[in-house]
């Protein structure tokens, strides 16, 4: 009796990992494909994820062009999947498979979409606890979240703002003055000085002072960091309790 129990929980076992990273991919492959949607076939523990990071390698590795063509250097992997596959294309994370949709009817479609078809996709319990954003939120707690801070950007409030936008924007301008000086021209890295610029923006409109706040935001650009190598990395269930047992 024990023999057979513990055969059929391997075999339970067994097929319950076929199911899910074997026939239900391959499975909902089939039907997207039916609805004219191209894109990646499924692999075996071979997402996007190889591809993404290659990718953005490689084009982080060129110098860009003077263009506002910044898809390319910005998201080149799935730019490069628009190009061959179209405005709605399939990709893959993990066992789930994604669209990568540009189409603008078709985001509007899911931006205000209230009848609950588009749920966010399933993320590491890591990033949930780093990342309690609105943009990882869903339902009651999304609303409840969204009823807050909507006062805060009506138009009217933002228009009080425009003082403080405009002081944060002359300060960083000065210090492009300043660092050209005399010379006709200077290469200037613009992502550090717009991550300046926003944290100081941030500062005057929430904290009414510059820079005051400078410790939270380097503890939140900490946390982004977290939140990113918890979002690529991998997450095993109750690993967390395991100094409890020693």
């Amino acid at each position: 009796m024990l023999v057979f129990s513990l055969v059929s929980v391997i075999l339970y076992l067994v097929l319950r990992v076929v199911h899910v990273y074997w026939v239900r991919p391959r499975s909902l492959e089939k039907q997207l494909r039916k609805q004219g949607i191209r894109g990646r076939s499924y692999k075996l523990f071979h997402d996007d994820m190889k591809e993404m990071s290659t990718s953005s390698r490689e084009a982080w590795s060129k110098p860009m062009s003077l263009n506002h063509q910044i898809a390319p250097r910005v998201l080149p992997y799935f730019h490069q999947m628009i190009q061959k596959h179209g405005k709605v294309s399939l990709g893959w994370m993990e066992t789930r498979p994604r669209l990568i949709v540009t189409d603008p009817e078709l985001i509007k479609d899911i931006l205000v979409n209230k009848n609950g078809h588009f749920v966010l996709q399933p993320v590491n319990p890591l990033v949930k606890l780093l990342q309690l954003g609105v943009s990882t939120l869903e339902g009651e707690q999304w609303a409840k979240r969204k009823r807050i801070i909507k006062p805060a950007f009506h138009i009217e409030k933002l228009k009080c703002m425009e003082a403080s936008f405009v002081t944060s924007y002359s300060g960083m301008i000065d210090r492009w003055k300043k660092l050209i000086g005399v010379e006709a021209s200077r290469e200037v890295d613009v992502a550090p000085e717009f991550q300046k610029m926003a944290t100081d923006v941030i500062a005057r409109t929430a904290f009414g002072s510059s820079f005051e706040e400078e410790k939270l935001f380097e503890l939140q650009r900490k946390q982004a960091a977290l939140s990113r190598e918890a979002y690529y990395g991998f997450y095993f269930p109750g690993l967390r309790s395991v100094g409890h047992f020693y």
